[in-house]
């Protein structure tokens, strides 16, 4: 395994001198060591991968130096409009480092979500035109792929990308931040769900958060029929949750997101608010950080989300800190006309043992849809 903190100097050696990208499970002690390490002016975790290129392709011209961009696998996606249109030799040939969390490697069993992006990660790539190799799991082979992704900096101006296979990393501990809050998210998850109507929708974003609401089903016998799990497509819990209501206007429709995926496409408040469906209710639970892969921090707690969605057009909005005023809270939520918010802070962290849904998300998808068809 590679020490977090020798590759992080090589890279430092190698003139790599800005960090920015999306946390990912697979590289999260070498993202906890940037951001011990790096400074302010040195990291910055951006909203989403697209911005991260963006962030990185600033950067360059502003310096000369290159940036390294690290996300997972699945966050290509995000990235390819900036890495084509941008940073591509034919556009403004701008080199920049990705460095990729290989989530659904070929042979490596992983979640449902990440299987076909696993298949497809090397030949996505290659179609992009951004040469690949996969991280050596030894330094003097990680010091040789950064020697090789340098020249080619110097011979063609353009990305190169650093694949990372699951166990590459050895151990970091990051530095412990304060608790701040008086709720875990987990105990928030339970009161939400319990002072919701049976027949209401919930629609629940990617990572902890919907491994939290399906064990709390699991564990009380309560029905996993109501709820739509989305186990991927990080940020777009609420679009999915807005067009059920749009289509179902006798349902409460809820959405149960969190902050970093809330931020990733914050333009989705605006499209919401607009559009303004009556059933649409949006509980952002925000504990500041992107909790699922290190606990790496966002930006949520730095700034004021219920007014961002006031001024998107929500109607309704609030924020709860104590456990005793939650519940009041979501049943105040159900009364009023959407498009309405309730922000819920929370500390970071979950539990050791917490379980994975153990149904596979298409069926999940048909339990959903007889629900709701039904």
């Amino acid at each position: 395994m590679l020490d977090p903190a020798e590759f992080f100097e090589c890279l430092r050696g190698a003139r790599f001198d800005y960090f920015t990208g999306v946390p990912d499970s697979l590289l999260k002690d070498f993202c906890a060591y940037v951001s011990d390490h790096a400074g302010e002016q040195g990291h910055l975790i951006s909203a989403n991968e697209g911005a991260a290129v963006a962030l990185a392709a600033g950067h360059y011209l502003a310096t000369g130096r290159y940036g390294l961009v690290y996300m997972q696998n699945s966050g290509l996606g995000n990235a390819i409009n900036p890495l084509t249109s941008l940073a591509d030799e034919d556009v403004y040939s701008i080199p920049m480092l990705l460095l990729i969390g290989w989530r659904g490697e070929p042979g490596r069993p992983d979640e449902p979500q990440h299987v076909k992006q696993g298949k497809v990660t090397n030949g996505l790539l290659d179609c992009l035109g951004i040469p690949n190799a996969v991280l050596p799991q030894e330094m003097d082979g990680a010091r040789a792929l950064l020697i090789r992704a340098v020249t080619h900096f110097e011979r063609h101006s353009s990305p190169f990308a650093i694949v990372v296979s699951a166990g590459t990393f050895g151990k970091y501990e990051k530095r412990k931040d304060p608790d701040h809050h008086e709720m875990r998210r987990e105990d928030a998850i339970k009161v939400i769900a319990g002072n919701l109507d049976v027949a209401d929708v919930i629609v629940a974003t990617t990572g902890m958060t919907s491994r939290e609401l399906f064990e709390h089903r699991a564990t009380t016998g309560g029905r996993h029929s109501g709820d739509f799990l989305t186990v991927g497509s990080m940020g777009h819990a609420s679009q999915i949750a807005m067009a059920i209501a749009q289509s179902r206007p006798d349902r409460q429709v809820v959405c149960l997101d969190g902050d970093g995926a809330a931020i990733m496409h914050l333009g989705s408040l605006a499209i919401i608010g607009t559009r303004a469906p009556s059933n649409f209710k949006h509980i952002i639970i925000n504990n500041g950080a992107h909790d699922s892969v290190g606990g790496q921090p966002t930006a949520a707690q730095a700034i004021d989300l219920t007014a961002i969605a006031t001024a998107c057009g929500y109607r309704h909005v609030a924020r709860v800190k104590l456990a005793r005023d939650l519940a009041a809270a979501v049943s105040k939520l159900r009364k009023q006309d959407g498009p309405a918010l309730l922000e819920v802070l929370t500390n970071k962290g979950a539990r050791s043992d917490l379980g994975r849904p153990n149904v596979r998300p298409v069926d999940n998808k048909i339990g959903f849809m007889r629900n709701l068809l039904g």
